[in-house]
This record gives C-alpha cells, sequence and structure tokens, in this order.
C-alpha cells in the first residue's frame, strides 16, 4: 500500500438535492435470482422493486456527498502519499459509506478534463442506474450511469487493496502516457467495495459489435445472440476468429501503446486484464483525417517529469469525440479500445491455478499464465488481428 493512513475521517454526508433516498434492498428471493440469464443478457433499469434498487440507491448517495467534499476542496496540485491513503467515511441516513483515495482520484479527473459537476450529475441521483449483465464468470456486479458515460464494477477487498497500493504507480503512468489505452480509475468506493471509470464503450449508440480479449482459447466462446436480437452481448477471442481490427496509419500507435501498457502492468505483477473493443461504421463525412481529427500537442505532454521524458510518451490524433482517448479512427470504421481489469495480481492462489489449469488443459492456452507471459501474448494478438 501507499503511506500509512494519516487516520480516517468522518463528516456528516450533504444530502442531493434530487431524489433517491437510500433504502435498505429487499430480498426478492431466489427466483429473481436464477433467472435465464441469458434471456436477460444486456441493460436494465434498476427502478423500484429491483433487487438492487436499494444498494444503488445509496451508492448514488456516496457518490454525490463524495464528490460534492472534492468540489468544496479541489485539489491544488498532485496528490501526496496522504492523499493515496486517505480513507473519508460519510455518515448518511441509514447507512455509511467510504471514500478510498479521494484527494488522488478527484486530481486525476481534474487531470482527464472531468468537471466534477458533470460526474456529480451522472453518478448522483439524477436517474435510475442501467444494470449490465454480461457473459463474464465474475461474481461481480456490473452497472452504468443512466447516460451510459460511467461504468460501477463491484470488487472484492483483494482487488481493491491491489489497486490502491498500485494507484501512486498508476497515476505516474498516465502521467507518462496521456493516451494509455489503461481504463480511467474515477474512484474507490468502501461498503460494497466498488470502482468507478469511464466506459470504454461510450459513445454506444452505434456500436455494432463488442468484445472482451484477453488472447487466449480455454472458456472464451459466448454463443451469439440472434439476428435482429435487442440482447447486447460481449463476445470473446473465439469469436474474433477471421476477424481484423483495420486502423491504417493508427497501427503502429497502438502496437506501441499495448506495449507500453502491459510492461507497465507486467512491473506491477498483474495478469487477466482484458483488452474491450467495440465496433461502429464511420459515417462518410467522418472518414478521413478531415477537420474531425485534431493533434491534442497539449495533452500528449501533460505531466512530462523532464524535456527528455516526453520522448517516451505516445503521442496520436484523438478524434474530436467524447471518450477521445478510448477511440481510434481506422479508414472504414471507429474502435473503441481499452484496458481493463488491472486488479488481478499473480500471487500463490494464481500460481496454483496455473498449475490445475496446465494439467487440466494440456496443449491449450488459458488466462491464468504468468504476468510476462501473459503481456506478450496479448500483445502479440494485437500485432495479428490488426492491419
Amino acid at each position: 500500500m501507499a503511506a500509512p493512513s494519516p487516520g480516517p475521517r468522518e463528516v456528516l454526508a450533504p444530502s442531493p438535492e434530487a431524489g433517491c433516498r437510500a433504502v435498505t434492498s429487499s430480498r426478492r428471493g431466489l427466483l429473481w435470482r436464477l433467472r435465464d440469464k441469458q434471456s436477460r443478457l444486456g441493460l436494465f433499469e434498476i427502478s423500484p422493486g429491483h433487487e438492487l434498487h436499494g444498494m444503488t440507491c445509496m451508492m448514488q448517495a456516496g457518490l454525490w456527498a463524495a464528490t460534492q467534499v472534492s468540489m468544496d476542496h479541489p485539489p491544488t496540485g498532485p496528490p501526496s502519499q496522504d492523499d493515496f491513503s486517505e480513507v473519508l467515511t460519510q455518515v448518511h441516513e441509514g447507512f455509511e459509506l467510504g471514500t478510498l483515495a479521494g484527494p488522488a482520484f478527484a486530481w486525476l479527473r481534474r487531470s482527464l478534463g472531468l468537471a466534477e459537476d458533470d460526474y456529480q450529475a451522472a453518478l448522483g441521483p439524477g436517474g435510475p442506474y442501467l444494470q449490465f449483465l454480461s457473459t463474464s464468470k465474475s461474481k461481480a456486479s456490473f452497472f452504468l450511469s443512466h447516460d451510459q458515460r460511467f461504468f460501477l464494477k463491484t470488487q472484492g477487498r483483494r482487488e481493491v487493496q491491489a489497486l490502491l497500493a498500485h494507484l501512486p504507480r498508476y497515476v505516474q503512468h498516465l502521467q507518462r502516457h496521456p493516451h494509455s489505452l489503461l481504463a480511467r480509475l474515477l474512484g474507490t468506493r468502501l461498503r460494497t467495495y466498488f470502482i468507478v471509470m469511464q466506459s470504454v464503450f461510450y459513445p454506444a449508440g452505434r456500436i455494432s459489435e463488442r468484445y472482451d480479449i484477453k488472447g487466449c482459447e480455454v472458456s472464451r466462446w459466448v454463443d451469439p445472440a440472434p439476428e435482429g436480437s435487442p440482447i447486447v452481448l460481449v463476445l470473446k477471442d473465439l469469436n474474433f476468429q477471421g476477424k481484423t481490427i483495420k486502423l491504417g496509419p493508427q497501427r503502429n500507435w497502438f502496437l506501441r501503446q499495448m506495449e507500453l501498457d502491459t510492461t507497465f502492468l507486467r512491473e506491477l505483477n498483474v495478469l487477466d486484464y482484458s483488452l474491450l473493443m467495440a465496433f461502429q461504421c464511420l459515417h462518410e463525412d467522418e472518414r478521413g483525417l478531415g477537420s474531425s481529427l485534431i493533434f491534442r500537442t497539449a495533452r500528449s505532454v501533460q505531466g512530462a517529469q523532464s524535456p527528455e521524458e516526453s520522448g517516451v510518451q505516445n503521442r496520436r490524433l484523438l478524434p474530436d469525440a467524447p471518450n477521445a482517448l478510448h477511440i481510434l479512427d481506422g479508414p472504414e470504421q471507429r474502435y473503441f479500445l481499452g484496458v481493463v481489469d488491472l486488479a488481478t495480481v499473480y500471487g500463490l492462489r494464481k500460481r496454483l491455478e496455473h498449475l490445475w489449469k496446465t494439467l487440466r488443459y494440456p496443449g491449450r492456452t488459458f488466462s491464468t499464465v504468468s504476468p510476462a507471459r501473459y503481456a506478450r501474448r496479448l500483445c502479440q494478438w494485437v500485432e495479428e488481428h490488426t492491419e
């Protein structure tokens, strides 16, 4: 972890003016949780009566209040060691919620050009969250803000501790590589542990295909939805066979940034992360290097520690669009790209899992391998599937 905590602060949280009072989630019984998952894949509004409505109301109220603190006390400079280890506990009506490393995340949001009032409005009680039921084997719950701009995921305590331990180096990496493909983590909360990040798939209106890529084959197939189905599926490696990411002149940048980001994750001893991808056909007036593309030198050099260090930054053309850091425009398609799930450390449990999978899947590729091999294999997958 970072420096020892100076001690948690506890405050009485302000109440959001607009509406969603936190209530205790009622248990809907076993049948609710055991519905056929395949028929419900996709996005669902968490309205009153949903089993998770009470929990998400508490998340909204907690995030609104925690963001208000950072608005009232904005960061004045890069985060200190105390900022990385701060725990702020806010007392709400009927529950408490802790914010971990709040000043550090507030500084990171500001460095991304994200206005705190926009962040608060999207994640606060202005509209219901959306539940995303995925094909992931994870026990985590996945949510989107009502505008689908921000992604929330419940996490285990071990994963959150790993994220906080790596947070200073993560912030430093984003300073050195402002165009990094790593998911932008925006906050961590304590009660049921959950994290907030920018959604890689935003804006989602015209997205036609979504993929979660790990560079292996075991358990990496998803049965596609029937043609014309409204089900939102995130497909996997084996579904991508025979397809190519056509980036044109942007390909070299993409390969280099994947190398930089996976090298960083390898140094953290992290594995099992995914490259998220989505496709969107460009309209005729969006194709080519026209007025819709700008070169953001200011963002590229932001955070450089010295003139020499700016040479390690991997600058690129950014589309003049929302979520530009996760978007690459090829000749005919727009690609949404981001590396997510950055908290799995290659410890004893993963080493034993590697041994077991080696015996169970001889000659086949699976996700639980050493961080060095994992990074190398994912970069190789990207090189083989791009042009």
